[in-house]
């Protein structure tokens, strides 16, 4: 399993999820415990923003963990196979540990494209 957390400065969980390019990617390790496997840094026509080819390096992900983002966005994801979760968490191995141990994620603030 790929868990993918949006983090614009591979520390904390952001949010924007559509125009994020950075990516920290965890896989649980024999334990069950997250493991970063991979940074993602793409350039900025490969935010999900303006992408608009057939095969995205996200596309990888079975779960995408970010602060925000808009309803267009889970439905875009969805439709490429990749569960995205919401949450006001703001370190990610935590977050990726909350996941997989099956407890809710911390709730995010609203958001909304106002």
């Amino acid at each position: 399993m790929k868990i993918g957390v949006t983090s614009q400065n591979f520390r904390t969980i952001t949010g924007h999820a559509g125009k994020t390019r950075r990516f920290l990617v965890y896989s649980p390790d024999a334990a069950g415990n997250p493991q970063e496997i991979e940074r993602l840094d793409l350039p900025r026509e490969m935010s999900m923003h303006e992408f608009r080819g057939d095969r995205h390096p996200v596309d990888a992900l079975d779960v995408l963990i970010t602060g925000g983002c808009g309803e267009g966005f889970m439905r875009r994801m969805a439709s490429r196979g990749v569960r995205v979760l919401v949450t006001g968490e703001s370190d990610p191995a935590t977050a990726v540990a909350c996941f997989l141990s099956g407890k809710p994620l911390p709730a995010a603030q609203p958001h909304s494209h106002d």
